[in-house]
């Protein structure tokens, strides 16, 4: 979204080094002490699903135990991070998605992550509820922004929220608005957000079904 993030292109914020290490160390399944309290006695004992099938060896155990934790900035970077892995070999090379890559996203990986996403935050979060809420604003960017909380009021001012340095989104599933997480950049325009929700996976309902 405009002013929502650092990027030099239309893209994901730079990747960071989320996917290699979760891959080398899974996460403990025990509550990050930056998260909410609360979050913590609702999540402190979830079941880590194993069984996250992916078409291109993505491990993405370490993603269901963020979200199953309450981590859910790390969770929204890795998602983001992943997103690069899965997109092809030019979004790997150039380290961000841009919007004509997005269809070189297997049905597959993206339904995991998605199915992952639902499941923890009970069906607030994920992109198939930002495309719900998409089609709910009439494709109107910025009334979408404000319907998921991409906003806020500086005065008599209305403005993006910041993501990079002090970020202002919410990390908190009782807190944030349905559909604020995932965060996706759009500095450039809102071409990748578009493609991203018109993704052939959310042509049918096919994405619900557990492995």
């Amino acid at each position: 979204m405009a002013a929502m993030a650092a990027t030099n292109v239309e893209g994901f914020a730079p990747r960071s080094m989320a996917v290699t290490s979760a891959r080398a160390s899974v996460v403990p399944v025990t509550m990050s002490t930056t998260a909410d309290e609360s979050a913590a006695t609702e999540t402190e004992d979830a079941e880590i699903p194993t069984n996250l099938p992916s078409d291109c060896g993505m491990d993405y155990v370490p993603l269901a135990t963020m979200l199953a934790t309450g981590q859910l900035k790390e969770a929204d970077q890795f998602t983001r991070d992943a997103l690069i892995e899965i997109s092809g070999a030019k979004a790997k090379g150039r380290d961000f998605v841009y919007f004509t890559d997005v269809k070189n996203i297997p049905n597959t990986d993206f339904a995991t992550i998605e199915r992952l996403w639902q499941k923890f935050s009970k069906g607030k979060f994920g992109y198939s509820v930002q495309k719900r809420k998409m089609r709910q604003s009439k494709d109107d960017f910025e009334v979408f922004c404000r319907k998921i909380g991409w906003t806020t009021q500086d005065g008599d001012v209305e403005r993006k929220k910041r993501w990079f340095g002090a970020s202002e989104f919410v990390y908190d599933v009782k807190k944030a608005k349905e559909g604020h997480l995932p965060l996706t950049s759009a500095l450039r325009g809102t071409s990748l957000m578009v493609n991203l929700l018109k993704h052939p996976v959310w042509d049918n309902e096919d994405w619900k079904k557990e492995p």
